[in-house]
């Protein structure tokens, strides 16, 4: 008798494959376990990754974590089964064959050299008593050459049992040699009958004697190791969720100081310049956090200069309109005695003298305009409210300025809106003399309400706003036409007459008609805006009108 080998079959045992199924490496046992599954589920899982929106930095930490997890405890799971399986399968294996090849050794050699059925199924029976847990068939000659065939349990093993694969190799004699000592080995491979998986091993006496097989069942082995799968599922189950715990608060202490930190970014953002983190620690996030106070100190810093020379600035111009006020109306009344005596002035000095009228009202314009930026910078400016018929008011300012042949109103009598009407005044003679000295005739009013709003449209027939200038025309100082400075006003005119409709809670749009034109639109609230608390301060005003440069 010799070692065991591996037949090829449907499952093959621990101890190395059989080469070509004849024997070879006859001193060590081999097993070849056929097939072998391929993986699946990885496109799948690709497929439903690539599906996600990542759009939380929360969501991608626990998904990796977890299908790190996963994949270790996948991995773990898988090599302890197959480790499992095989240390059950060869102890199960070896001891059964190790045992077999003992009893062919010391039962089936004492047999006569043509032994018969009854000697073949009593030795039979006598090796598959007590534990050893198989069933024993054994296959001898008679004198004749017919083989006669005795088993220890005639009604579950048969010669049919025994794979015609195990059959030849058992049969076949090999060639002895120093690497081969024995011409006869142990064969076996593992097959499945009706559904219950067997290990079949088979051999034959050295020197004559009957051929012997043994059918062990493995099911209970087959249990335990479904027993060990569902155990090492359950506890890879229990390791991923725990790993997704796991990843859940991890994710929640790295976040942290990131979700602070984006409520800090948002407060900087809203105008509150002194956020700042508390950092602790020594990590990036602690180094991203006190970058993130260096950088809003440094803005602090420069807002807070800005604040300063802006706030110099306003005063500034505040002061100088107040120092100038007063020379320049000593300036534009003696103006208005040399415009009374133009006509008997010198032919050579009525031109000059008519420029120095013009330019003196210009300046006089400019500096209320510039005294009434300040009121609104400084947050002086006040509403006088009054209910005031809106028609009226509109055509009182119209007929004020001459413009009643040159402009088509539309506003019916009645229309009641409570407002400041010195700030309405303003806001339209700013529309109008704008869209008279750059658009074309008509120029039409129309007054309205809408949603309990009062609605102004002046519109005229010109060639419209260019749409570079559309996004400015409210802006101050802004001229469309920088090579016209002096005789388009300051630029102060439209910006003047927005800040008049915010301060009622309304406010001005502007935008080029389809069929030609430009078109004002004012907005304000029909109960006006309620009024400030009184202040000392005196509100010189609304604001003179200006016909500023808009296009």
């Amino acid at each position: 008798m010799s070692e065991a080998h591996t037949v090829d079959g449907p499952d093959r045992g621990p101890h190395g494959p059989l080469e070509n199924g004849t024997g070879a490496g006859a001193t060590r046992r081999g097993t070849a376990e056929k097939g072998g599954t391929a993986e699946k589920g990885g496109a799948t899982k690709k497929a439903i990754l690539a599906g996600l929106r990542w759009t939380s930095l929360r969501l991608r930490l626990v998904v990796v974590f977890g299908a790190v997890a996963l994949t270790a405890a996948v991995s773990a799971s898988g090599i302890a089964y197959w480790l499992n399986r095989e240390a059950v399968l060869t102890r199960t294996q070896d001891s059964a064959l190790n045992d077999f090849q003992q009893k062919m050794q010391n039962r089936a050699a004492e047999l006569p050299l043509w032994p018969s059925q009854s000697e073949l199924q009593s030795t039979a029976e006598q090796m598959a008593d007590g534990s050893a847990g198989y069933s024993v068939l054994l296959i001898g000659e008679r004198a004749e050459g017919k083989p006669v065939v005795g088993a220890s349990d005639r009604d579950t093993f048969t010669l049919d049992d025994v794979p015609e694969s195990l059959q030849q190799a058992v049969n076949g004699k090999q060639k002895v040699t120093s690497g081969n000592a024995y011409p006869y080995h142990v064969f076996w491979l593992r097959t499945e009958l009706g559904g219950t998986p067997y290990l079949v091993g088979g051999t034959r006496i050295i020197g004559g004697g009957p051929t012997g097989y043994l059918l062990k069942s493995l099911d209970q082995e087959r249990a335990d190791l479904n027993s060990l799968a569902w155990s090492l599922g359950i506890a890879t189950a229990l390791a991923l969720v725990g790993s997704a715990l796991l990843a859940q608060a991890a994710a929640t202490t790295v976040l942290k100081p990131v979700q602070r930190l984006g409520e800090a970014a948002r407060q900087l953002g809203e105008g509150r310049f002194g956020t700042r983190l508390r950092v602790t620690g020594t990590d990036e996030l602690a180094d991203l956090s006190r970058t993130f106070n260096k950088a809003a100190e440094s803005l602090q810093k420069k807002v807070a200069d800005m604040s300063a020379r802006e706030e110099s600035s306003r005063r500034f111009v505040a002061d100088m309109s107040h120092e100038l006020r007063t020379p320049l109306t000593a300036l534009t009344a003696v103006t208005e005695v040399l415009e009374e005596e133009a006509d008997s002035l010198d032919p050579m000095i009525a031109p000059a003298v008519t420029l120095v009228v013009s330019e003196t009202r210009r300046l006089n314009v400019l500096v209320e305009n510039l005294m009434e930026v300040t009121r609104f910078d400084a947050g002086t400016a006040r509403l006088v409210l009054d209910d005031v018929d809106v028609a009226d008011q509109v055509t009182a300012c119209i007929d004020a300025r001459a413009w009643l042949d040159a402009v088509e109103l539309d506003a019916e009598r009645g229309i009641m809106a409570r407002l400041d009407p010195r700030r309405l005044d303003v806001i339209m003679a700013n529309l109008i003399g704008n869209a008279l000295k750059h658009g074309g005739s008509p120029v039409r009013v129309a007054v309205r309400t809408e949603d309990g709003s009062l609605v102004i449209e002046v519109r005229d027939h010109g060639p419209g706003i260019p749409e570079d200038v559309l996004p400015h025309v409210f802006d101050r100082f802004y001229k469309a036409s920088a090579s016209r400075p002096r005789s388009e006003g300051s630029g102060l005119g439209l910006s003047i007459a927005m800040e008049n409709a915010h301060i009622h809670g309304g406010d001005i749009t502007a935008a080029n008609v389809p069929d030609g034109g430009a078109m004002f639109v004012l907005r304000l609230p029909k109960n006006g805006a309620e009024p400030e608390s009184e202040s000392s301060a005196t509100d010189g005003g609304a604001g003179p009108e200006e016909e500023g440069d808009a296009r």
